[in-house]
Parts: structure tokens; C-alpha cells; sequence
């Protein structure tokens, strides 16, 4: 017979590529993953994993192992929603990630609606990137993620999880007011190619709209200055430092006094919204709610 939790740790171990990730993922030590990988060989009579100088990799048999570990894990999860609408779950809490941006926008209105059509649900925020919510998501860290389509992240028919779309917006210039382009009515972005950047971090979902599309309009942006918090994007675009590809959500309530914001020209970059949750997780009653409100206050 093969244990469930011995399932959660085979797939840690394949999202994370080593055990002492995985190990740390799930709050164990990596001599007790690699006692429970054992044991799981044991139980099936088949290798699994294999190690190598680069971490673990699935054998064959793991692979397998692995895609029915997916569906298992979503029954599971299923099971336990339908014991918990059984026994009445509407009161209890539950946690949740997402961007900055999407907190102001989506997240908040979500709670206010809550407070009055689920009083007993209690959702507990807190703040994280696209690309550290969805795999807290994974390692269940946290029940929901509000997240950012990026490269590298999981498809939307990833047998792991269940997505909901929730918006999406058009990234806006940011030019300094003294700029040549300052005052268009839309900036071809081919036109920026010999300009300094200023972007959000490599691993931000955001830096890979930024030079997705630059690449797109047939260059590669030179970036000189970092910050993950778009007001102080804007700043430095105020001060001249360079020019921006700013979330349009993002620049309201930012003070752009010294900048020129306009849309691109042609096909804008855009970045796309969802929630997600384990795959079977969005039947639970204290889940439901949640990813209905969210869905709800994104209009």
C-alpha cells in the first residue's frame, strides 16, 4: 500500500530537483525525505529517483509514479473539501499570496466582499511575487496564490494546480518629461532600443514581460537600474535615469509629476492574473468563496 505523504514528498523532490529543497520545502530534514524515498521504492518495488551531481532526476518508473501522484493528490484534495462541506466549513482561515499590485487591486476589494457575504472566513495576506507564490502553492505554504503569467511558470492544464483567470492590463511607457518622446501620443517601442532601462529584478514575472517584449520589437533593453517596487521605477524615471515598462495598475496613486506616461504603439505587453490553488483545493468551502470574491472585485 502506498502512503499519500510518501506522493507529497516524490513530487517535492521533482518541483524542487534536489532533496535537501525539497526537504526544506516540507519541513523535514533531507535524512527523513530520503528515508520516505526509500520506503516508496520499497513499497512500488521500483527505483525511483537518481541522484547526480546536478540533484535528483525521476526515473522511468518515478515519471510514472508521478503522474498518478497528480491525480491522487488532487483526489485528495477533493476528498477534503467535500468532509469539509459536509461538517458546514464556512468558518475558518485561509492563507493567501500575491503581488503587491495585485493586493490593492483584486485582493483587498476580495476581503471587503467577504466580510460581508462570509463573515466566518478569515483570510490571512501576505505579500509574494508570481514566481514564490505558486510554488508555496505547491509545497502548501499557502492555500491561494494570486500570480503572474511569466516564463518558466506552470501551464494552465498543469495537473497540479487549478488556475482562474482574474485580469489582465497593458504595460505603459515611462519616459522623463525632458525625453524625445515625451510628448507622443503613443511610443513605438523600437525607439527606446538605444535607451537605459530601468526594470524590475531577473525572476520578477514582470522583468520577463519587460524583455519579452524588447525582444519582440527587435532589441535587447540595457538596464542599468533595479527595483521590484514600481513607485521607485517611476522615480528614477523622474530623475532622468532611464526609461520604464510600467504595469498600468501599478502607476495609479504613484506620483509621475516628472515623467511622461504613454501607451505603447502596436501590440502592448501584457501581463496576465490569476489565482491557483492544489488542484481539487477550489471545491473547499473556505477556498470557493475566496477565488469567487477574487474573481468578483477583478470585474
Amino acid at each position: 500500500m502506498i502512503e499519500a505523504r510518501r506522493l507529497h514528498i516524490l513530487r517535492a523532490v521533482a518541483d524542487h530537483r534536489t532533496v535537501t529543497a525539497a526537504a526544506a520545502a516540507l519541513y523535514l530534514t533531507p535524512s527523513a525525505v530520503s528515508q520516505q524515498l526509500s520506503a516508496l521504492e520499497q513499497e512500488t518495488g521500483h527505483r525511483l529517483v537518481e541522484r547526480g551531481t546536478k540533484g535528483v532526476r525521476l526515473t522511468p518508473a518515478g515519471e510514472i509514479l508521478l503522474s498518478h501522484t497528480h491525480r491522487v493528490l488532487a483526489q485528495l484534495e477533493r476528498a477534503e473539501a467535500e468532509l469539509a462541506a459536509y461538517g458546514s466549513g464556512a468558518a475558518g482561515r485561509v492563507d493567501l499570496a500575491s503581488f503587491a499590485t495585485g493586493i490593492g487591486l483584486v485582493v483587498a476589494p476580495a476581503l471587503a466582499r467577504l466580510a460581508r457575504t462570509a463573515p466566518g472566513i478569515r483570510v490571512r495576506v501576505q505579500d509574494a511575487e508570481g514566481d514564490a507564490s505558486l510554488p508555496m502553492v505547491l509545497d502548501r505554504e499557502t492555500d491561494v496564490a494570486v500570480a503572474v503569467e511569466y516564463r518558466g511558470a506552470p501551464s494552465a492544464d498543469d495537473p497540479r494546480l487549478t488556475r482562474v483567470p482574474l485580469y489582465a492590463e497593458p504595460f505603459d511607457a515611462v519616459v522623463p518629461r525632458g525625453h524625445r518622446l515625451a510628448g507622443a501620443d503613443r511610443v513605438p517601442l523600437g525607439e527606446l532600443a538605444k535607451d537605459t532601462w530601468i526594470g524590475p529584478f531577473p525572476g520578477n514575472p514582470c522583468h520577463d514581460v519587460v524583455v519579452l517584449a524588447c525582444e519582440n520589437a527587435g532589441f535587447e533593453p540595457a538596464m542599468e537600474h533595479y527595483s521590484d517596487d514600481f513607485s521607485a521605477v517611476v522615480a528614477l524615471a523622474s530623475a532622468g535615469a532611464g526609461v520604464a515598462l510600467v504595469p498600468r495598475s501599478a502607476l495609479l496613486g504613484t506620483p509621475a509629476g516628472g515623467v511622461a506616461v504613454h501607451p505603447v504603439d502596436g501590440s502592448a505587453p501584457t501581463r496576465r492574473v490569476f489565482a491557483a490553488v492544489r488542484r481539487g483545493a477550489e471545491e473547499h468551502p473556505l477556498i470557493s468563496p475566496v477565488l469567487a470574491a477574487l474573481t468578483e472585485a477583478a470585474g
